[in-house]
């Protein structure tokens, strides 16, 4: 169990810590110098029954709060330090506000110097300290008086901790891995090695993992785990990993990083939360407030844009717009705290909702409702209502790694709610069972409609038909769609277009009345050398691109076929060909013959007769054997 401390400056948190643990956590020279913590200190108390505790000591001053919000991020319960002698001051409120931010639920209070107070003083502390956390998530947290000094209520002290870390017990590791680096250093014989707290998951030597959000990849060499080497960490130890790879060095990672799971690393810069205001800022946040992110071990600075309403009050809570000046690694459901410009004050926190969030269209009422959506807690709960919602599908992979979850979790997820998948190889498209049905409906009722108003067209253009049904699905997940049990024996994908399998094509009355004057052309004596679209255009007076699209869809009727290029030859006469060289090859001593006895046959001339045999060639009804040709029997019948 992590342990934090929090409270003004020189209010005796380190000395406390020594008290509890024999560890003096300021380790830095100018520390020991001014008597006062800058960086986080950490110190380790084993309590024999294979738990240990660790103690995250943070700094008190003004000037080094974002430290303690690094800190705060990923302790398991927070120690309050107030002292006797002074009594609440500026740093416990805004250090007490930092807490209630980061939804820290365990706590207690520690009312130390108690040796240099009266009863009387002590009492009237202690009712400071009620007041001071009435309304925040430290209400009710007990209050142990205790002496660094003389050891006065240490030992009370070090009994409740350990009783609360043997009542926590092991955090859930059933997420993907995630540290939150904020420290970096190199050890001779050893070489880089990042300290932080596990938020989630478990790591292991030898595994491979990201630095996030720089991408730098590395594999973890050792790992210490509340000061002693072990094989694994887990959510919620304090640990050190010794990391390799490739470009891995002390200045390609900084304080603010994540080490993650691969599966994790995408960083964003612009992200919906829910924030509040405290209650005493001076002036409320207007579209693009300027202020300092805190999450985890990193500080950027940050744009807020309101997202319900023009401004956010001092003591309201409303979901906002986080634009931030660089890229951070986060996921859905983590705790940040926002500091105003000068990093003179806490000015509110709040949760991340969505790390995708959109540019534009911000407050439409659909997005409103996937923003709530989203901001469920629980994992199964959000993606249910998710699905609900417009587009009514939604990318299963993106939504786990956003939540930090592990595959075990999604496929819980997915079995209890029985979507529809579609593995795209990219993604994994899930559509709720109602959704489905309503989009089996949809495409079959938008064919029919189209097949009505267009009985001699194809089939709907396949990306026209995606854009008109819902779910509107992703583009290989439609296509994996029309190939689902539910949709293939009524729905037919021809080449670039669907159509229903009902449907036959049928000529207009206008195009019937075209075909028509068209057609005898293409018979009769000149059926073997039929005239070409340009001669035919000529002898209509039409285009001669009406000419072709009206060919090319009576081939598409199966009425035509075209040999060459704009040379098309009625099918009854494709076939009576056919026939002919089926005779000639009947007649061969060996089955074969030349293009000079088809072309007498048809007496067509050899350009003409060249351009059939090659047509047919390509059917696979002949095989092309050097100068003679042949039949080939099984290939014979498509055009009979």
């Amino acid at each position: 169990m992590i342990v934090g401390t929090a409270g003004h400056i020189d209010h005796g948190k380190t000395s406390l810590v020594r008290a509890l643990t024999g560890v003096d956590t300021d380790r830095l020279k100018e520390e020991k110098a001014r008597g006062i913590t800058i960086d986080l200190g950490f110190a380790y108390l084993p309590l024999g029954d294979d738990l240990t505790l660790g103690f995250i000591d943070v700094p008190g001053h003004e000037r080094f709060v974002h430290t303690m919000v690094a800190g705060a991020s990923g302790i398991d319960i927070a120690l309050l330090v107030v002292a006797a002698d002074d009594g609440v001051m500026p740093q416990t409120l805004e250090h007490l506000a930092i807490l209630d931010l980061l939804g820290t639920r365990r706590s207690l209070i520690a009312l130390t110097k108690a040796d240099l107070a009266t009863p009387e003083r002590l009492a009237v502390v202690e009712q400071q300290i009620r007041d001071a956390v009435a309304g925040t998530l430290l209400a009710g947290a007990d209050i142990l008086r205790v002496s660094a000094s003389t050891g006065a209520g240490v030992d009370a002290l070090r009994d409740r901790l350990a009783a609360e870390a043997r009542r926590l017990g092991e955090r859930s590791d059933d997420a993907r891995f995630r540290l939150a680096v904020d420290r970096v250093f190199t050890l001779p014989g050893i070489g880089v090695v990042v300290t932080g707290t596990v938020l989630s998951g478990v790591v292991r030597v030898k595994d491979q993992v990201v630095l996030s959000p720089s991408g730098l990849a590395a594999r973890v060499r050792s790992i210490h785990a509340q000061n002693r080497q072990v094989d694994t960490g887990r959510a919620g130890d304090r640990c050190a990993l010794n990391l390799a790879g490739e470009g891995v060095a002390k200045d390609a990672i900084q304080r603010g990083d994540m080490v993650v799971d691969p599966a994790l690393h995408a960083p964003t810069d612009r992200i919906d939360a829910r924030l509040h205001l405290l209650p005493g800022e001076p002036k409320p946040v207007v579209a693009w407030f300027p202020a300092r992110l805190h999450h985890g071990s990193a500080e950027v600075g940050a744009r807020i844009v309101p997202l319900d309403g023009e401004q956010l009050r001092p003591g309201q809570t409303a979901d906002v717009q986080l634009i931030l000046d660089r890229a951070i690694a986060a996921a859905v459901g983590d705790r940040f705290v926002l500091r105003d410009v000068s990093a003179r004050r806490t000015i509110g926190g709040g949760t991340f909702v969505d790390l995708r969030a959109p540019e534009r269209q911000r407050r439409k009422p659909e997005r409103v409702a996937e923003r709530g959506a989203m901001a469920i807690a629980d994992a199964q709960d959000s993606l249910a209502a998710l699905l609900d919602l417009p587009p009514f599908a939604r990318d299963l992979t993106t939504f786990a790694r956003d939540r930090a979850l592990s595959a075990d979790t999604l496929d819980r997820i997915v079995v209890a709610l029985r979507p529809i998948v579609f593995e795209t190889g990219t993604g994994r498209i899930a559509v709720s069972t109602a959704a489905w049905r309503r989009f089996v409906g949809a495409l079959r009722d938008t064919l029919e409609a189209f097949h009505a108003a267009h009985p001699d067209v194809q089939g709907m253009a396949r990306e026209k038909l995606r854009l008109a049904v819902q779910p509107r699905l992703p583009v290989a997940a439609f296509a994996m769609a029309l190939q689902h049990a539910d949709v293939a024996s009524d729905v037919v994908r021809d080449g670039a277009f669907v159509r229903l399998a009902s449907h036959s094509l049928q000529m207009s009355p206008e195009r019937e009345a075209r075909w028509q004057a068209v057609a005898p052309r293409l018979g009769g004596d000149l059926r073997f050398r039929p005239p070409r679209v340009r001669d035919i255009a000529g002898d209509l007076g039409r285009p001669e691109d009406e000419v072709r699209q009206l060919l090319r869809f009576a081939g598409r009727l199966g009425l035509v076929d075209e040999v060459a290029h704009d040379h098309f030859f009625l099918r009854a006469t494709m076939h009576e060909m056919v026939q002919i060289a089926i005779d000639i090859a009947a007649h061969a001593p060996d089955g074969r013959f030349t293009a000079a006895q088809f072309r007498d046959r048809l007496d067509c001339g050899r350009k003409v007769a060249i351009q059939i045999l090659e047509f047919l060639d390509r059917q696979g009804v002949m095989l092309n054997q050097g100068t003679m040709r042949r039949i080939q029997p099984r290939y014979a019948d498509l055009y009979g």
